[in-house]
C-alpha cells in the first residue's frame, strides 16, 4: 500500500516521471467503419495513446468515406502508407486509369481534397526504439537492412524467391512468408497478409491484418503489454463491395 502510495505522489510530483503509455497498432481497415468505430470503443482510447495505423484504410469495404472521417478526428496518431493508398495517389498525379482497380472508383467518388494531402502526410514505416520495434504496411526482404528497402517493397512483400524476389501470395505457390524467414531486431508489426481471425505469429514479427473486410475481425496489438485486442466483422463486405 505504501508504495503504491509513493508512487501516485513521485509521479504527480516528480519531473520526467511518466507511466508506460500505450502505442496502439491498428491493422488494414479497408472501409470498414463500423468495426473501426467498434475496436476504437473497445480500446477506449484516451489522448495519452499514441495510435498507429498500418496502412490500407481505404478500398475494399464499404465506408472509405467513414473510416477517414473517423481517422481525421484522431489527434495522437501515424498513419502508415498502405499499397491501396499509393495507387490512388500515383492515379491522383498522373490521370492513369490503366492502373485502376474496380473498387477504386468507388472510393475516389468520396474523397475529399483534403484527403490527398493526408495520403501524401503518411509514412512508411514507424520505429519506436524503446520497444526495438517497427511497423510497416506489408514486412521487408530478410537480410537487408529494414531502412534501406524501397516502398515497393514495403508496401507489396507476402512470399519471398529462392532469388530474393518478393511475390503475392497465391493458392498453389509454395514459397515462404517474408516474415518466417525474418531474422530481428528489430521486431516487426505489419499488416496486408490477411488471416482470417488470426494473428500471424513469428518469431520477429506479427502480422496483424485479420481479413476484416472479408468477414474476419479488425485487429489491434497494444505496446508495452503487447496484448491482442480484435473486434468481428459485422459481416463478409467483398462479394457485396467488388461487384
Amino acid at each position: 500500500m505504501y508504495f503504491i502510495l509513493f508512487a501516485i505522489v513521485f509521479s504527480e510530483y516528480v519531473p520526467g516521471f511518466v507511466e508506460s503509455k500505450r502505442i496502439i497498432a491498428i491493422g488494414d481497415v479497408h472501409g470498414c467503419s463500423e468495426e473501426l468505430h467498434d475496436l476504437l470503443t473497445k480500446l477506449d482510447i484516451t489522448e495519452e495513446d499514441q495510435l498507429v495505423f498500418l496502412g490500407d484504410l481505404v478500398n475494399r469495404g464499404p465506408d472509405s468515406r467513414g473510416v477517414l472521417d473517423c481517422v481525421h478526428k484522431i489527434r495522437n496518431a501515424t498513419f502508415l502508407l498502405g499499397n491501396h493508398e499509393l495507387r490512388l495517389l500515383n492515379f491522383h498525379k498522373t490521370g492513369d486509369r490503366s492502373i485502376l482497380k474496380p473498387y477504386d472508383y468507388r472510393t475516389l467518388a468520396c474523397l475529399k481534397e483534403g484527403d490527398w494531402e493526408f495520403f501524401r502526410r503518411m509514412v512508411p514505416t514507424y520505429y519506436v526504439k524503446e520497444y526495438e520495434t517497427v511497423f510497416v504496411h506489408a514486412g521487408f526482404l530478410p537480410g537487408i537492412p529494414w531502412n534501406e528497402q524501397p516502398l515497393d517493397v514495403i508496401l507489396n512483400i507476402q512470399l519471398v524467391t529462392p532469388e530474393g524476389k518478393i511475390k503475392k501470395r497465391s493458392k498453389g505457390l509454395d514459397l515462404p512468408l517474408w516474415s518466417d524467414l525474418w531474422q530481428g531486431p528489430p521486431f516487426v508489426v505489419y499488416g496486408h497478409t490477411p488471416v482470417k481471425n488470426e494473428v500471424e505469429r513469428g518469431t520477429w514479427s506479427l502480422g496483424i491484418d485479420t481479413a476484416c473486410v472479408d468477414g474476419g475481425s479488425l485487429t489491434a496489438y497494444i505496446l508495452p503489454s503487447k496484448e491482442i485486442v480484435s473486434v468481428p466483422a459485422h459481416e463478409a463486405y467483398l462479394k457485396r463491395c467488388l461487384k
